[in-house]
């Protein structure tokens, strides 16, 4: 008996799933999701490897000892060089001819005005040094997160070594441009497709109504424990004679609706009367956004009100969090931010957009306020509100941890994807329908 690679294998290490994660950065500080899932799931007992097309965003100095030890056994895809990586290609190419001739069906076939033939062709180069990676590691069934480039490669990945593979999708960007994306043909060639959220979930079975009977819902989480002495310390900590401080946790890019958000809070700003303490507004995270941002609070008068502190640590984000008075993602394009999970969780009121899978983590009124994207009135109602009324606050954070506790404790959302992942990669028919002598 031979596993999807040709390898010969014993009934027994038939049981044993083996997977590889093919992300586009990791470690990520934007994505601090990856490592929790990946250092989750291993934790519960299933083993998985990291493969990265992309170095890790920040130099090693930067990262935790948790990420740094993710960081020295992930496989980096472009970490040879152009030359050393394009040498391996070829030498994968020539060992592995039926590889290199499916991959390049695969290209041939996506490249129907896709990301072009060059890109194709880069993602083809990239698939082969996967699947020799996966060859090498003895993994059996590789996982994607994220529907755009990286899963192109898991795509071709896939074609071309002849492996089963999974995808997990967040939105909402690959569902801008579905066809650019190949979101189609992904869903159709994924063994599962998972959703991060309903919202996901429905648009899925709207690009591909075939892929319903491989759909699961896969809910992201935190770390409650962790969340709670965070919480606990920043309590401990005291706000007293601190002014009113509102806290927003994204990138500097435009989808992350910054430039309404300051006129809000410029408008919120003005109505204080005379002499009364302003609030302050804290932006952590970092972006092309942030030399005309801050230009533009100065145009608006609130220079002195803002706080930029860049990109920080996780564990320094959420201590700025939980010291804050309420938080804000004044977004108009999101999955199902995990940012404001754990806002909530740390039991601090949330002001949000009605978009996406957000309405299903917040619901208006009761563990948070939602406000139509884009809407600057709402907005700056919604600040202003939180502003004034000390019991609403209260209120609100209080329900928005018990939703978090019910429904986005990872723990047990991870223990839940472990099980459908194991299901998913010891399935008999999956075994039968692998090409013995795939790779030769």
């Amino acid at each position: 008996m031979t596993d999807t690679f040709g390898n010969s294998k014993s009934p027994r290490a038939e049981s044993k799933p083996r997977v590889g994660y093919l992300l586009s950065r990791y470690p990520a500080i934007s994505h601090t999701f990856f490592l929790r899932e990946v250092v989750g799931l291993r934790k519960l007992g299933l083993p998985i490897a990291v493969a990265s097309i992309n170095p890790p965003d920040r130099p090693v100095v930067a990262l935790s000892d948790e990420e740094w030890a993710e960081a020295e056994a992930t496989y980096y895809v472009k970490g040879g060089g152009l030359v050393s990586s394009a040498a391996r290609v070829l030498t994968i190419a020539i060992e592995h001819p039926l590889v290199a001739l499916r991959g390049f069906a695969a290209v041939l076939r996506l490249g129907k005005g896709a990301f072009g033939d060059l890109f194709l062709l880069a993602y083809l180069a990239e698939a082969i040094l996967v699947g020799a990676w996966m060859r090498r590691r003895g993994l059996t069934h590789l996982h994607v997160h994220f529907s755009g480039p990286v899963a192109t490669v898991g795509l071709i990945t896939a074609e071309a070594w002849r492996v089963p593979w999974s995808v997990t999708l967040h939105g909402p960007d690959e569902f801008f441009d579905e066809s650019r994306f190949l979101l189609r043909e992904k869903l159709l060639s994924a063994k599962r497709v998972f959703a991060i959220s309903d919202f996901t979930a429905s648009q899925i079975l709207r690009i591909a109504p075939e892929a319903a009977g491989r759909l699961a819902l896969s809910r992201l989480g935190v770390e409650l424990g962790k969340l709670e002495e965070i919480r606990e310390a920043a309590g401990r900590d005291g706000k007293a004679g601190r002014p009113f401080c509102f806290v927003c946790t994204a990138r500097l890019v435009p989808i992350k609706g910054h430039r309404i958000l300051l006129e809000a809070f410029a408008r919120v700003c003005g109505s204080v009367a005379e002499g009364g303490a302003k609030p302050r507004l804290v932006l952590i995270g970092d972006g092309p956004e942030r030399a005309a941002l801050t230009e533009l609070a100065g145009r608006l008068g609130i220079g002195g009100d803002v706080t930029w502190l860049g990109a920080l640590p996780h564990v320094e984000t959420l201590w700025q969090v939980a010291r804050g008075d309420a938080f804000v993602l004044a977004s108009f394009g999101e999955g199902l931010p995990v940012s404001l999970m754990e806002a909530m969780a740390l039991g601090v009121p949330c002001v949000s957009t009605y978009i996406a899978g957000i309405p299903e983590l917040v619901q208006s009124e009761e563990n948070g306020l939602l406000v139509p994207a884009g809407n600057l009135d709402r907005l700056t109602q919604a600040l202003g509100r939180l502003l004034r009324e000390e019991t609403l606050r209260g209120e609100l954070a209080r329900e928005a941890r018990a939703t978090v506790e019910r429904e986005y404790d990872l723990e047990r959302n991870l223990s839940s994807l472990s099980s459908t992942m194991t299901a998913m990669c010891v399935d008999p028919d999956a075994a039968a329908a692998a090409v013995d002598g795939a790779g030769r």
